[in-house]
């Protein structure tokens, strides 16, 4: 393995392994190497029954195997219960497999750095073998040890492959989500705004598999007082399939409806994002403030997509699928926005 040029967490210059921001926010402040004492392959054998037992479909890589693991002083260890860490190997299956781990981990600093979004803690980190995954820390597990209640959308909206076949995930919309919001939250505003915030995101972003079960709600203190829970699985799912610029089925709206705008221009632009927030009950003044704010800081994304883990050629097809977006998302039936 090469050695390091910046830190494999925040993506900062200068760092031949984490920095202390990285190992404060991941490891609680922990002294923890980039590097794992274990393959791939000893993990896979380790864990071989329970990956058998818990695989999880996902859109973009067919078979996505995640290893539980724990911190035990300064050292992460495979475990076969709840660990503190979800640890995210190289898929199988994809254009560009070799780099999903770097993608999913530069679109996450993205999302946190350049807009100050809730994201789970994150990192990349490397096998034994110099192999590289993506590892992130589990929001829903407390620092002593104990689990908080969650629930993803797919389970808030009783969306089962028993009622809604082998695709339940991907079958509704973002203002069906903004309602059930509505109906259970007890700060419903404020967890629609970070609804808002992701589905913005992921559309600038090309993240194509936004589904119900990648946006959850947690109870950290299982007092009753649920709230959506930190970003978790931002990627640009462009680098790897052709897929639609938005995960559900019906889009942001139930019964498909299509704004004026994207009915002129054949995409969605400012318009269509802007009269979302409004629909779902989003101060003017709020939602002008989040677009403003995806509308700009294009050169510290540039110079993050830059510092990243993907390949040169990678970085300049993330770069323009980025800038594209930006550009319909500055589009808009009233004139060019900023």
């Amino acid at each position: 393995m090469e050695t390091l040029k910046v830190c494999p967490s925040t993506l900062h210059p200068g760092y031949e392994t984490y920095s202390t921001t990285a190992l404060r926010h991941l490891f609680y402040g922990r002294k923890v190497s980039h590097q794992l004492n274990f393959s791939l392959s000893e993990a896979h054998k380790e864990q071989r029954k329970q990956l058998k037992e818990n695989r999880t479909k996902i859109s973009i890589s067919g078979v996505q195997e995640k290893y539980s693991l724990k911190l035990n002083k300064r050292t992460l260890e495979l475990t076969d219960a709840m660990g503190e860490y979800i640890l995210k190997p190289i898929p199988k299956d994809l254009e560009n497999v070799a780099f999903v781990p770097a993608n999913e981990h530069l679109t996450m600093q993205i999302a946190a750095q350049v807009y100050k979004m809730d994201v789970a803690k994150n990192a990349l980190i490397f096998f034994s073998d110099g192999e590289l995954a993506y590892i992130t820390k589990r929001f829903d597990v407390m620092p002593d040890g104990k689990r908080c209640l969650k629930e993803d959308f797919a389970s808030l909206l009783q969306k089962t492959s028993e009622t809604d076949g082998k695709n339940f995930k991907y079958e509704g919309s973002y203002d069906k989500m903004a309602n059930t919001i509505d109906k259970l939250l007890p700060a419903p505003m404020i967890a629609k705004e970070n609804l808002f915030k992701q589905i913005v995101f992921n559309y600038l972003f090309g993240n194509g598999d936004a589904h119900l079960k990648n946006f959850s709600v947690v109870d950290y203190y299982q007092d009753g007082l649920y709230q959506l829970s930190p970003a978790y699985d931002l990627i640009c799912t462009r680098l790897h399939i052709d897929d639609s610029d938005f995960a559900l089925h019906d889009g942001l709206y139930e019964n498909d409806f299509k704004h004026p705008s994207y009915a002129h221009y054949g995409f969605y632009g400012y318009d269509d994002l802007y009269d979302f927030g409004l629909k779902i009950g989003l101060l003017p003044k709020r939602i002008s403030g989040f677009m403003q704010n995806f509308l700009a800081h294009d050169q510290k994304v540039v110079s993050l997509i830059a510092r990243s883990f993907l390949s040169e050629e990678l970085k300049e097809h993330y770069e323009q699928l980025y800038l594209d977006k930006l550009k319909r998302l500055k589009t808009s039936l009233a004139g060019k926005i900023a």
